[in-house]
């Protein structure tokens, strides 16, 4: 199956430039367990308000005048505090007679040894201010990008997803009433990967102004719609995802082309702002468990340093236990967990639904390993049957989700049943995509054409002549076998 690599070399203008800071200030109020008799919900940080008056500014307007009064909020506590906060590269898990280090304005994506590297901030620095000082407000640059200039940042308004309360799934299907589905998929490209890109593209800008040889951003894809869309050159490679990213990892070590996947720590800075979104949202109370799909394996460990930061920084007590969902077909972290952590081995991995987590020999698999290690964490597999279930099951109660999303519900419904997650315990599902684009799979599911598989939760259409007589046919006898309060 072809992969694709894209290389953006164009201006970096293709994305909006707004000075909107990459994590927006602002307070939350409080968020507690859900009633438990009221409907589905979502929380929303950010309510809307109706007014009456004829000289409210437009949307437009309101946007622009919240970016310059957030921007020049920032600013100005930026002078009050008079604090210098920093972070640069450092190898990954370096034990403390480490002295390597790099600045961030340094094209570098791996340690001299060949290993990872992380993004390490200046943690004694950010605790000049406790844990009540960052709950009420913070610039979240300052614990992702903290040397970045407002006007270097790129950014289409990512981050403050919903955190929606899944009721009605966790009721019907697993006996539970606080679980909740963290959407990262509902952004402008439909990516939890959104998050991370505008640190990434940010950090591009800032080096360009630097003078720094960038030409554009390479990145290994397993699909590039949104790429061509935005008129990336992108290539067309006969090869999986693993054979793109040895490719794109060759090239961007000869031309100057800055690497975008998680390769790149700098990328996984922005994708642990979700799980701060999600401490937030909670009103600053831990959940017990979350759930995130994992193929390359970045994400996972992202959620894990957000959790971990705000541990640090006296926000929190304590992580929650992570779970690593990936699909039976691509499962290379699966197996080493249940081998006991004794040997890593790649795998060829597999066609799945989960197409964006379809990776044998993940980039980040000790990143992976040290954040479940370090959160009693769990590893999760989910076949093509059940992911697809799962998704069916999660859509028939209004979610619509992505097969990604499939996984992580599936790796739920299994550590639910052995009883390892409890019916009272808080529990938060990563959904990684947006639902719409992988429409053909619910297509194909509905209509039971997926080969030897049955579908168990489809709901196909019901053909039916084109005549009054046949509709009303139909139709009564599908009234008639509702009960009165169905």
């Amino acid at each position: 199956m072809a992969s694709s690599c894209s290389l953006l070399h164009s201006s970096l203008s293709s994305k909006s430039k707004s000075k909107f800071p990459l994590l927006r200030h602002q307070s939350h109020t409080k968020f507690n367990r859900p009633p438990p008799c009221t409907s589905s919900s979502t929380y929303d940080p950010c309510p809307s308000t109706t007014s009456s008056s004829s000289n409210s500014p437009s949307p437009l307007k309101s946007r622009r005048l919240a970016d310059e009064n957030i921007r020049d909020e920032a600013r100005r506590h930026r002078s009050i505090a008079n604090t210098t906060l920093s972070s640069k590269y450092v190898p990954f898990n370096a034990g403390p007679d480490s002295t390597e280090s790099y600045s961030l304005d340094e094209i570098v994506y791996r340690s001299l040894s060949g290993g990872l590297l992380d993004v390490q901030h200046d943690i004694e620095a950010l605790k000049k201010f406790d844990g009540a000082y960052w709950r009420e407000l913070f610039d979240s640059r300052e614990l992702v990008l903290p040397e970045i200039d407002p006007d270097d940042i790129v950014s289409a308004f990512e981050g403050n997803s919903n955190l929606f309360w899944a009721e009605r799934y966790g009721k019907q299907f697993l006996g539970m009433n606080d679980l909740w589905v963290k959407h990262c998929g509902i952004s402008h490209t439909g990516s939890f990967k959104d998050l991370g890109m505008t640190v990434l593209v940010s950090q591009v800008n800032r080096l360009r102004k630097l003078k720094r040889p960038v030409v554009g951003v390479g990145c290994a894809s397993a699909g590039d719609t949104s790429a061509v869309s935005n008129s990336a050159f992108v290539l067309s490679i006969d090869t999986d995802f693993d054979g793109c990213m040895k490719l794109i990892r060759e090239v961007t070590s000869e031309l100057p082309i800055y690497l975008a996947n998680s390769l790149n720590s700098l990328r996984l800075e922005g994708q642990k702002r979700a799980a701060i979104e999600i401490l937030q949202q909670f009103d600053w109370e831990v959940p017990d468990w979350v759930i995130v799909p994992g193929g390359n394996l970045g994400n996972i460990y992202a959620f894990y340093k957000g959790f971990k930061m705000c541990q640090e920084l006296g926000l929190v007590d304590r992580v929650p236990r992570l779970v690593c969902a990936q699909a039976a077909n691509a499962n290379p972290l699966y197996l080493y967990y249940k081998s006991g952590w004794i040997q890593f081995k790649a795998v060829k991995a597999n066609t799945t639904f989960a197409s964006a987590i379809q990776i044998g020999d993940p980039v980040s698999i000790d990143r992976a390993v040290y954040a479940l290690k370090n959160s009693n964490g769990i590893v999760e597999e989910a076949t093509e049957e059940e992911l697809m279930d799962a998704m069916a099951q999660a859509d028939s109660t209004g979610m619509f989700i992505c097969p990604h999303t499939g996984v992580a519900l599936s790796a739920l419904i299994k550590l639910r049943n052995s009883g390892v997650i409890a019916a009272g315990d808080r529990t938060v599902v990563v959904s990684t995509a947006h639902g719409l684009k992988f429409s053909q799979s619910k297509v194909d599911y509905h209509s039971k054409k997926i080969p030897d598989m049955a579908c168990r939760f489809a709901n196909p259409p019901v053909q039916v002549k084109a005549d009054f007589g046949s509709v009303m046919d139909v139709l009564k006898k599908y009234l008639g076998n509702k009960t009165p309060n169905h």
